[in-house]
């Protein structure tokens, strides 16, 4: 029972068991202001449209819309949407340091059945107040999409929830991602390792070969987000 009077003196000691600072136990953390919200889902819909569009070329038409986004703000906005420009360059979708990468196992190979190879990505979605992530493993050969959840931060904690659920349904021969902490981190590769699937990462000048989760992406969006506004 915490008695009224000695309220402060209650806090200060719990504070110092769980090794945090009174300030801490206050902080109330803060939200994005409408015009950030706004300027996100401008910057999701130019993505959508042009994947290849990066912070300067997002901010330039922002600014042709009326928008006072400079490049710096569009950086800041992209890095909180997991958004980022699709062309080869020399380091695609950076891994945790330490986390091992995989080679990419797809090149030259036919996709001919069901189950052999799956593939998962991650994608912004606006809501009306804030906005959620959304991650989905998808069949290469189907486009049947297997599982998904949604998640209001990047963890990798979703990620491997959404992968448990798929595994309940099929095993494929390849299972293919890019290279985001995400993906590389050893608890979600464990997974995979221990169902008996091999492992494959997109690499350098690998950018389209998503393309199929990027459709899905587009499809969600274009016939059931915007399509609603």
């Amino acid at each position: 029972m915490i008695i009224p009077g000695n309220l402060d003196c209650t806090i200060e000691r719990q504070c110092k068991l769980l090794g945090l600072s009174r300030s801490t136990y206050y902080y109330e953390p803060c939200c994005d202001d409408a015009f950030n919200l706004a300027m996100m889902r401008e910057i999701d819909q130019i993505f959508m449209a042009c994947p290849f569009y990066g912070k300067r070329r997002i901010s330039a038409v922002l600014k042709a819309k009326g928008h006072a986004v400079g490049v710096d703000l569009a950086r800041t906005l992209m890095k909180r949407m997991g958004l980022e420009a699709i062309y080869p360059k020399p380091n695609l979708s950076k891994s945790c340091p330490g986390h091992k990468i995989y080679p990419y196992l797809l090149r030259g190979i036919d996709i001919e059945r069901r189950n052999q190879v799956w593939s998962t990505d991650i994608t912004y979605l606006p809501m009306r107040n804030g906005f959620l992530y959304l991650t989905a493993v998808i069949d290469w050969y189907s486009r049947y999409v297997i599982a998904w959840k949604l998640s209001n931060s990047l963890d990798g904690i979703f990620c491997r929830d959404v992968l448990l659920e798929a595994l309940k349904r099929g095993t494929p021969d390849i299972f293919n991602t890019d290279q985001g902490a995400q993906y590389t981190s050893i608890e979600f590769t464990r997974i995979l390792m221990e169902a008996g699937i091999k492992i494959s990462m997109d690499g350098r000048g690998r950018a389209l070969d998503n393309v199929w989760v990027e459709r899905l992406w587009r499809t969600v969006k274009q016939e059931e987000v915007y399509i609603r506004d």
